[in-house]
């Protein structure tokens, strides 16, 4: 499906859009926020996401400890679930968190970060980093005249003739690299997990104020540590679980986040800030998912609150129309059932 747009004159959502900072800070000084909380950023309906990270690392901690007792088909269940607990974690938990922080105390998002590291397998300030400030900044570019895309995670990265990639290569080459990328961070013991030249992406996007940078790259070791700590105490517990179950499954996860990633973008026009993402607007999709589905609308506005999503879709809906932007009938991870929209139709 496909929605009406503007693109001719200025458009007053996108300039604005433009001008905003896609990032609020992980760890920036305690400012003024929500009047009703002096612990919450934006108020008390964000402790539903900490809850829920909080139970997907004891959950983790029960399917280690039970493993050795369970069952063939208890332990299919166990990898699905870590499966999915990673996945929601990715998609929505830290993905929600990274832009918008859920703390007004430095220290308590940085706890945050550890534990959300932990349960993600990766370190959740290199994903700022990598998301916020490389993916937020060039929004899925095509290829330039030197054949490469500025967004490192974008579709069209090794496509051919300006064309998205192939989904199977994008989530396969993506799910590799990624996998690759983490297990020679958590290897990293002899240099106590340090940001180092070999993360040269990293050092790129990491703050230029000193102060800030220090902090920034010091955040990414100790995310790393906390990920490595945390495996080993797993493994003390079965390392069979964490060999046969959590390895491979965050692999797998790192595929299905691709898939999310692919079909947020494909069929969006890069060029046309209000139509250069795909949103799904299922209610009990958003419900489960702190409005995960307003993806354009997150794109307009990636600073904005999960529960402000909502109202600037009215605000996209106002504008007057000269093209199309696409709506999918299907949440992103499920994108590849929305025949039409692959099929290139309008």
């Amino acid at each position: 499906m496909r929605e009406p747009v503007l693109t001719n004159g200025q458009d007053p959502i996108a300039s604005s859009a433009m001008r905003i900072n896609v990032e609020s800070p992980v760890f920036e000084k305690p400012t003024k926020g929500s009047p009703t909380s002096r612990i919450w950023r934006h108020g008390p309906i964000d402790s539903w996401l900490l809850g829920l990270s909080a139970a997907h690392t004891s959950t983790n901690v029960y399917l280690a400890k039970t493993w050795a007792s369970s069952s063939p088909f208890m332990r299919c269940i166990s990898f699905l679930l870590t499966v999915c607990m990673t996945v929601y974690n990715i998609v929505v938990i830290s993905h929600i968190f990274v832009h918008r922080p859920w703390f007004r105390s430095r220290k308590m998002n940085a706890v945050v970060s550890l534990l959300n590291s932990v349960n993600a397998g990766q370190s959740i300030m290199a994903y700022r980093l990598l998301h916020v400030r490389n993916h937020h900044r060039y929004n899925n570019d095509r290829q330039g005249p030197d054949g490469a895309t500025k967004d490192l995670s974008s579709t069209y990265r090794r496509g051919k003739n300006g064309q998205h990639e192939g989904l199977g290569s994008y989530v396969l080459c993506g799910a590799l690299l990624s996998a690759g990328e983490q297990f020679r961070a958590l290897i990293r013991i002899d240099r106590g997990w340090r940001v180092d030249d070999r993360d040269a992406t990293l050092v790129g996007l990491a703050a230029t104020d000193p102060a800030k940078r220090a902090g920034e790259l010091r955040q990414i070791q100790l995310d790393r540590a906390a990920v490595a700590i945390s495996l080993c105490g797993l493994s003390l517990l079965s390392w069979q679980w964490t060999l046969a179950c959590w390895a491979p499954a965050t692999v797998v996860a790192f595929a299905l986040v691709n898939i999310q990633n692919y079909f947020e973008h494909y069929g969006g026009d890069p060029q046309v800030r209000g139509a250069n993402a795909v949103s799904h607007y299922g209610p009990l999709y958003n419900l489960l998912t702190f409005n995960d589905g307003f993806h354009q609308e997150h794109h307009l506005r990636p600073g904005a609150h999960w529960t402000e999503l909502v109202a600037v879709r009215s605000q996209l809906e106002q504008r007057q129309h000269a093209s199309v932007r696409v709506v999918s009938p299907v949440p992103a991870i499920l994108g590849f059932l929305d025949r039409n929209r692959r099929r290139g139709r309008r």
